[in-house]
């Protein structure tokens, strides 16, 4: 009996914080990415919550663009890259992984791997920088619906999108099966 108790512990990895006792996240970031925690309210009617106010000062690039980009169970989007602008995410619905990999030479946070969950039950709002690698993971069992609000508008004639297959050996992580491209 000692020797599977010794045998199962020996393989099992420990759980590390996720949070700090006043609920705040230890998340790691890439460098540069910066988040704003959105806060709920609530009565009796329903709920409301801000996405964007520019007295926040969240950042200094103009509001450009906005839509909404759907995304569906087990489903990846992605790797991308912007070389011109910043993605702005948030979460209005479902629960969903961002996976970033930095590579910019001259970033602290190069060479690392990074997992953001967003989640309908804790929005924010949140900052992809340019050359940061990232693929959306829609890890909920329904349909997730994004807001982003680019830091510069689509060019539809040269768009600032550069894509990695979602399997790539480029990129340390996989997606074991998930569908997308």
């Amino acid at each position: 009996m000692t020797d599977l108790l010794h045998q199962t512990l020996a393989a099992a990895s420990k759980d590390q914080p996720t949070t700090t006792t006043d609920g705040t996240y230890l998340e790691r970031h890439p460098h540069g990415l910066r988040e704003r925690r959105a806060q709920t309210i609530t009565d009796d009617r329903g709920s409301l919550f801000e996405i964007w106010n520019k007295q926040w000062a969240f950042d200094d690039q103009p509001m450009e663009q906005v839509y909404i980009t759907t995304l569906r169970p087990n489903v990846v989007k992605g790797w991308s890259l912007h070389k011109t602008h910043e993605d702005r995410y948030f979460i209005v619905k479902g629960t969903m992984q961002v996976v970033l990999y930095d590579v910019r030479p001259d970033s602290p946070t190069r060479g690392h791997l990074f997992k953001l969950t967003l989640s309908d039950q804790a929005r924010r709002l949140i900052t992809i920088p340019t050359f940061v690698w990232h693929a959306d993971y829609n890890v909920g069992q329904d349909e997730c619906l994004l807001i982003n609000m680019p830091t510069k508008i689509y060019n539809y004639a040269d768009p600032d999108k550069w894509r990695l297959p979602i399997d790539t050996d480029l990129i340390p992580h996989q997606f074991p099966g998930a569908r997308g491209y």
